[in-house]
């Protein structure tokens, strides 16, 4: 039998919730989503997630599960015209003359304010149910106006289990692999290779049984499929799968102080058209989480390189861009506050909600005057040097320390200072 030339992850795409794997969070019997649809219920919503974990295929299904008229635009390709013109569909009509059409918008991240602003009245006014699907944070890339009228559900990486289903279930059910005689010995390479992304594993898997169209048996290793994948990256990647390899090597580039790396992926993502500001935002985080306290001016000019990249766009952006990828790459790096922070957060998720200590509650009551709030604290300006030691962490917490210095002289330089104040606490 012939390859077919629809992709396998087409063939493979689920019609019904039943058949549809992951996401149960959302969809398990008795969860939000699945409560809202088994009632025939559907608010606009955002569906917020990485590339290849359903939100298309989400979407389908629920315009066929609430036997509801669907028309999708994508961001990229699509403009105020053509929402309008579903809009004016849906008001007449035209849409089979059935009500509660859902127009899908594919990467609504990608629609500027004047696009999304042309949605507002139709959704507020129930004229359409928007599904708008972003691999971006909403909060930054969906105005406030439209974000506040949507339900945002936020869709998971897909799991090694449910990769696995995924690949059982088209073995089993297309009838091209059906005509294989496949043995899967190793996966451990097609589930890195895929990162959650169900559509790069069926991508990658039909890549690896067709490079063995003559053999009369398909054994699947990691050799193979390794081999095969960097022999192959384009022609699997060709929908820009790529994006967050692209993202993740440049910013190990710039965290490893590499600036002529860093410029070089910066120049990958401007070339296949990237947002600039999803490129800013990125390099916000880093010069948070891989640089810090080390030198807080990162962060100042990150941010400020968000500014100005939003105000100013292609092509001279790139120039902005550079410069501050310079700059964050040879800065000294320090993550002591990033792994405070998640310190910090195992603590409280093991210890829970501990009492907020009385001296450190506030008291704008007289009852809560007299139940202690408030009682015995003291006021640091009142001491010399506006330092007086006093205990600030609820009790079983007391000596617990969470900022710890690495090998940058500034980190070094704030615990030292730590350790003057605070030292009698960590003996």
């Amino acid at each position: 039998m012939i390859m077919p030339s629809t992709p396998l992850a087409e063939r493979m795409r689920p019609f019904t919730l039943e058949e549809y794997i992951g996401q149960n969070h959302l969809l398990a019997e008795g969860a939000s989503l699945r409560r809202a649809l088994d009632a025939g219920v559907l608010p606009s919503i955002i569906l917020w997630g990485p590339p290849g974990v359903g939100k298309t295929t989400l979407a389908q299904i629920i315009a066929n599960k609430l036997k509801r008229p669907l028309s999708t635009l994508s961001a990229i390709s699509s403009g105020v015209k053509d929402v309008r013109d579903v809009i004016q569909r849906a008001e007449s009509g035209g849409m089979f003359k059935q009500e509660g059409t859902i127009l899908f918008i594919d990467e609504i991240h990608r629609f500027s304010k004047s696009q999304q602003d042309s949605l507002l009245g139709a959704v507020e006014k129930g004229v359409v149910t928007l599904i708008g699907a972003t691999t971006e944070n909403p909060s930054f890339e969906v105005i406030s106006a439209l974000l506040s009228r949507c339900q945002v559900y936020t869709l998971e990486s897909h799991g090694k289990d449910e990769l696995q289903l995924i690949l059982n279930r088209a073995i089993s059910k297309d009838e091209w692999l059906k005509t294989k005689n496949i043995v899967l010995e190793e996966t451990n390479a097609l589930f890195a290779i895929s990162g959650g992304d169900s559509r790069k594993l069926l991508s990658v898997f039909e890549l690896v049984v067709g490079a063995q169209e003559k053999e009369d048996q398909v054994i699947v290793t990691d050799e193979l499929v390794t081999n095969i994948a960097q022999q192959n990256i384009a022609r699997y990647d060709k929908d820009g799968e790529q994006h967050y390899d692209i993202v993740s090597a440049f910013i190990k580039s710039i965290r490893g102080s590499d600036a002529d790396a860093g410029i070089y992926w910066l120049a990958r993502m401007i070339e296949g058209g990237e947002d600039p500001k999803f490129i800013a935002r990125r390099l916000i985080i880093l010069a948070a989480e891989d640089i810090g306290v080390a030198n807080p001016t990162a962060l100042i000019l990150a941010n400020n390189c968000f500014q100005a990249v939003t105000t100013i766009g292609w092509p001279e952006s790139r120039i902005i861009l550079a410069q501050c990828v310079v700059y964050l790459a040879t800065s000294p790096k320090g993550n002591a506050s990033y792994m405070a922070i998640g310190k910090a957060q195992e603590e409280v998720r093991k210890s829970g909600n501990l009492p907020v200590p009385l001296p450190l509650r506030n008291a704008p009551t007289k009852l809560m005057k007299e139940l202690g709030y408030g009682k015995d604290y003291l006021y640091s300006h009142n001491f010399p040097g506006n330092f007086v030691q006093q205990e600030f962490m609820p009790d079983g917490l007391e000596n617990s320390q969470f900022f710890k210095a690495g090998s940058n002289s500034r980190e070094i330089e704030i615990e030292k200072y730590i350790q003057e104040r605070w030292g009698d606490k960590y003996k």
